[in-house]
């Protein structure tokens, strides 16, 4: 798992232009790199935006509630450390609508680039790139769920499938 954590740094650092010798730790539990600019994380910690600081990270695309963190006030945070910050809270599966991929659509189309979305786990994360890659961008379902996959969906496959089949 800490490779994995590894790799999507080194792939981040060469899309920032620093080197990976800058950063000793994995950026954030669960991290990959899905796509060009485009880091898909677990949960965001106070101290870990140190790192995404450090790691040049411009954006922060946030799909939880702010209940999950009562303790961290995440948008102060990212927002201090002159990072941008979106926040699309996602409950899990009853949020999964064509208005939520819509939405997130255009924040991580307009999100100045390397952009960094997370949830807790990154399960929501990619239900909702696997519906925005089958509802906007016209991904067969195997396809979208790959890139769901991709993104680091994994319990919401079925719900999904589910919403990619339904009219």
């Amino acid at each position: 798992m800490k490779n994995l954590f590894l790799v999507a740094l080194i792939g981040l650092s060469a899309i920032v232009g620093c080197s990976t010798s800058q950063a000793e730790e994995p950026l954030l539990g669960n991290a990959v790199k899905p796509a060009p600019g485009v880091v898909a994380a677990g949960r965001l910690k106070a101290d870990d935006v140190a790192r995404l600081q450090k790691a040049g990270i411009r954006h922060v695309i946030d799909l939880t509630l702010d209940a999950e963190t009562p303790d961290f006030d995440e948008a102060q945070a990212v927002r201090s450390a002159g990072i941008g910050y979106s926040n699309l809270p996602l409950r899990g599966a009853p949020d999964l609508t064509r208005e939520n991929v819509v939405a997130f659509d255009e924040l991580i189309r307009n999100a100045e680039r390397p952009v960094l979305v997370h949830c807790s786990s990154a399960n929501r994360v990619g239900a909702i790139a696997a519906l925005r890659a089958a509802w906007i961008d016209g991904k067969s379902e195997e396809e979208a769920i790959a890139v769901g996959k991709a993104w680091g969906l994994r319990a919401l496959e079925a719900d999904v499938r589910e919403r990619i089949r339904s009219p």
